[in-house]
């Protein structure tokens, strides 16, 4: 077995240090998302419903008006969305940096 060089021991805990930055944005996103779907559902039920809209707001529930909720969920949805484009852009290039670091990393192992 060959032995490991510093260079090379740098560069695995580098690949390391960026799987978890990965694991963390995943679960980042995850969240988002779920967040996202929540609200996307919530407005759908605002936007339908002829009835008056009640909101909870703390441990008080209270009326609402439609189109100030329907905004509010618009407004929501469209500030997740750019975060779950964000984690996107940012998971493609942790995940370019990873495989880079990856085959250097088996080059000199091998």
């Amino acid at each position: 077995m060959k032995k490991i060089d510093q260079e090379t021991q740098e560069k695995i805990q580098q690949l390391q240090i960026f799987e978890q930055s990965l694991q963390n944005l995943l679960l980042q996103k995850q969240a988002f998302q779920i967040e996202l779907s929540e609200t996307e559902n919530a407005l759908k039920e605002v936007e339908k419903t002829k009835d008056d809209i009640y909101k909870l707001i703390g441990q008080v529930m209270i009326k609402a008006s439609k189109q100030e909720t329907e905004k509010e969920f618009k407004q929501k949805k469209d500030i997740l969305n750019l975060r779950v484009k964000s984690i996107d852009k940012q998971e493609t290039q942790i995940r370019g940096e990873l495989e880079k670091l990856r085959e250097e990393v088996m080059k000199k192992i091998k």
